[in-house]
């Protein structure tokens, strides 16, 4: 599984690049701070919801460290998800490198 850093996420966002953005925080998380533009499905939804996501779209998941969103690539890539990436470090990092306004917890 490919993992981006946050600085790597927006450079390519920003190149034109268009991946599914799959927030598998809780719904309180989300609503504290987000990267924009990405969809909330929380990580315990996430055996019942799969099948609402393309799984051949570039899909990169994030949470709040990157842990989270490692495990739930890697069950994305066991349903055979093909092109998943792992959001390295999360929405905290996504503060400390792209966005010093985003609210933190």
């Amino acid at each position: 599984m490919r993992q981006f850093r946050p600085a790597d996420l927006a450079a390519y966002l920003a190149q034109g690049h268009t991946p599914i953005l799959l927030d598998v925080r809780e719904p309180w998380e989300a609503g504290i701070c987000r990267v924009p533009g990405s969809t909330l499905i929380p990580m315990r939804d996430l055996p019942a919801r799969a099948h609402e996501l393309n799984k051949e779209a570039e899909t990169v998941v994030i949470c709040h460290h990157g842990v989270r969103s490692y495990h739930a690539a890697r069950y994305l890539e066991s349903l055979g998800f093909g092109d998943v990436i792992n959001l390295s470090g999360g929405v905290a990092a996504w503060a400390d490198e792209v966005d010093p306004a985003m609210p933190r917890y």
